[in-house]
């Protein structure tokens, strides 16, 4: 009895299936991007250019420790009232003659920033502070700004600094429209400018 072959599989298509299938997953497929954390790094300060000097009651104090709790200008604080906290040493304008601020709202403090142009944002984790401590905390400072950048807007230009920003910087928008948002929103950001120090991580 003569033995039958076996039936064979036709392949010849296998290659082009896997080549759809590969073809369909590079198009379909989104691959998540961190977004980051928008700053502008200083220039560069030629090595023989003194360091400018810092009154210290014009420096916010902001350490985080290693169990993410906050201290704040020394005092124990809670991440909801740290955006608060920065808005009023901020907008404090304890400043005196030439550096008083005719625009600042806070108490007038003599013990706390003279102006929102002297005023540093000192910023100090440990190396085992949580990544999600790290960025809430980046978040309220950024938002302290935000808050008093938004009100100055509203007061000359009748809109949030945020919006203007953000027109700003899309591509989509019309560069007849950026060149008219561009001195709006330097004016802004020479009001309050963000002065955000972050020191090097310790471990305590």
């Amino acid at each position: 009895m003569a033995r039958r072959s076996a039936p064979e599989v036709n392949a010849g298509s296998m290659a082009d299936i896997a080549f759809l299938l590969l073809i369909f997953f590079l198009v379909t497929t989104t691959i998540e991007t961190d977004a980051g954390l928008n700053r502008k790094l200083p220039p560069l300060e030629p090595p023989t250019e003194n360091p400018p000097v810092l009154r210290e009651k014009n420096i916010f104090e902001v350490v985080v420790n290693k169990n993410d709790q906050l201290l704040v200008e020394g005092q124990l604080a809670q991440l909801k009232d740290l955006r608060q906290l920065a808005v009023d040493f901020l907008d404090n304008g304890g400043g005196v003659g030439k550096e008083a601020c005719n625009y600042c709202k806070g108490r007038r403090d003599a013990t706390s920033s003279d102006n929102p142009e002297k005023a540093v944002i000192s910023l100090q984790n440990d190396r085992e502070t949580s990544y999600k401590t790290y960025i809430a905390v980046q978040n309220e400072l950024v938002a302290a700004y935000n808050v008093l950048r938004n009100r100055e807007s509203q007061r000359l230009y009748g809109q949030d600094f945020t919006e203007m920003y953000a027109a700003y910087n899309d591509p989509k928008t019309p560069s007849s429209l950026k060149d008219e948002l561009k001195p709006k929103v330097e004016a802004i950001q020479a009001l309050y400018p963000q002065k955000l120090s972050e020191a090097e991580p310790k471990s305590n």
